[in-house]
């Protein structure tokens, strides 16, 4: 089987697309594996297919799938990058893009100035629906991991995320404390975890260590979580550059029952045919 693809990226969060519309694409899972190998394969984060609309309230229909080859509801990096695919591709000349995913409909939008704005949806802040185990919703929680009992703020962008403030990125224990929350039993479905440093109101850093795919230079959904956690508890305001290894993004939240905002850019790497 040989497939076409594209290499994409958002702030260094890296994809491989497949065009699962104009050619028959069907993974299995040591394939994905292969593909997101960067030493045996093309090498990404996550692996994007492009599918045909669901339901008549899409355009399109798309599924993200981890370098583990987990499968997973939501990526705000990935969105983007799609949203630039199907431009490029000649799929759809949309501004406002209608998306069909495993955790529900988003809208993507092409800006003037070449980025891309998500509508990333309405965040989840009740334990059971993130899931997280609490016994009722707070805007942080006390959580044991590595001998010390830590303080959280739990919220699912489509997928669960676990933000930890920290006074230093630069310092913070990623690899060490990233992979014992990401499988920390109170997370059933496992968990991104996100280490923010706030900055000022108007701007935080964070890095993020996603579930399936380790510490990525960029993480979308994991931007809006840290902005809704941190506005929570009153440390941020409405509008949030969010500083990532990989680069900037714009996140915008106003509150209970409003969905999340991200702006940021979308970039075409190379584009190539894969033999499985």
């Amino acid at each position: 089987m040989t497939l076409k693809f594209t290499k994409m990226q958002g702030l260094g969060n890296d994809f491989v697309v497949f065009n699962a519309i104009d050619q028959q694409v069907e993974l299995s899972l040591e394939q994905c594996r292969l593909i997101a190998d960067r030493r045996f394969g093309i090498g990404c984060d996550q692996i994007l297919l492009v599918e045909k609309a669901r339901d008549p309230a899409s355009d399109f229909h798309y599924r993200i799938i981890n370098a583990d080859g987990s499968e997973v509801g939501q990526c705000g990096n990935g969105a983007r990058c799609f949203a630039r695919f199907v431009r490029d591709q000649g799929l759809c000349d949309k501004d406002e893009i209608a998306v069909g995913t495993a955790s529900g409909n988003i809208r993507l939008y092409h800006e003037a100035d070449g980025q891309v704005r998500v509508n990333m949806g309405v965040p989840v802040l009740d334990p059971a629906k993130i899931p997280f185990q609490a016994q009722a919703q707070a805007g942080s929680y006390s959580i044991e991991a590595d001998g010390q009992t830590l303080s959280i703020g739990a919220v699912s962008m489509g997928n669960p995320h676990a933000v930890l403030q920290v006074a230093s990125v630069e310092q913070a224990p990623v690899e060490s404390l990233g992979p014992l929350l990401e499988r920390h039993p109170r997370f059933p479905e496992r968990v991104n975890v996100g280490f923010m440093e706030v900055r000022s109101r108007g701007q935080i850093a964070l890095r993020v260590f996603e579930r399936g795919a380790g510490e990525t230079l960029a993480c979308g959904t994991g931007a809006c979580a840290a902005v809704v956690a941190g506005r929570i508890q009153g440390l941020l305001d409405e509008r949030v550059r969010v500083s990532l290894p990989g680069g900037d993004l714009m996140i915008e939240w106003q509150g209970d029952n409003q969905p999340v905002w991200m702006s940021g850019p979308a970039v075409t790497v190379f584009e190539g045919t894969i033999q499985l």
